[in-house]
């Protein structure tokens, strides 16, 4: 298993696995996210912020990750610290323990970076979710609902979300 920054010519499985998740969300929830933009996808990997997890030279899974969430996290945005996006697993390779790997990257690299959190959300409502999340070290912080805007993405529209963190201690080499 190998993490790294996506590619540009990694964008059409991207787009891709984005669709077969919204497909597997709509048999287990009933709030799958809406779509995603192919602007929006490219400047996150211009960014470097899309990672993908490949093993035996096809993508696994993917993530996004940010510095900055003021939409959700509001004032606590200006903390220092890091917030994980969009996890997605191709069905090929579901089951495989990527959330708990991206955990602890997530971990090292915020720590490389200074950061003191680790943080991310997800649906309020999805309780098999959230309990998951808390079992990879995430602590639940709270909940919120974003207010409509030209800036909400299309995927947090109408939901009312779960905010989760991982405190990092810098003294240390655990949570």
């Amino acid at each position: 298993m190998q993490i790294e920054n996506a590619a540009s010519e990694d964008l059409k499985i991207i787009l891709s696995l984005y669709d077969k998740a919204i497909e597997f969300q709509k048999t287990v929830f009933d709030k799958p996210w809406l779509g995603f933009d192919v602007e929006f996808v490219n400047k996150e990997i211009e960014d470097c912020r899309l990672w993908k997890i490949t093993e035996g030279g096809e993508i696994a899974n993917i993530f996004s990750v940010t510095y900055s969430d003021p939409i959700l996290w509001l004032e606590k945005s200006s903390d220092p610290a890091m917030y994980i996006h969009r996890i997605v697993t191709n069905p090929d390779f579901r089951g495989r323990g990527y959330v708990p790997a991206i955990t602890e990257w997530a971990i090292r690299h915020a720590r490389e970076k200074g950061l003191q959190y680790v943080r991310m959300d997800t649906w309020n409502d999805n309780q098999k979710l959230l309990d998951y999340y808390q079992n990879c070290g995430f602590k639940f912080v709270g909940t919120v609902e974003p207010e409509e805007s030209d800036t909400l993405p299309p995927h947090y529209r109408g939901l009312r979300l779960a905010l989760l963190e991982i405190g990092l201690d810098h003294d240390s080499t655990t949570i």
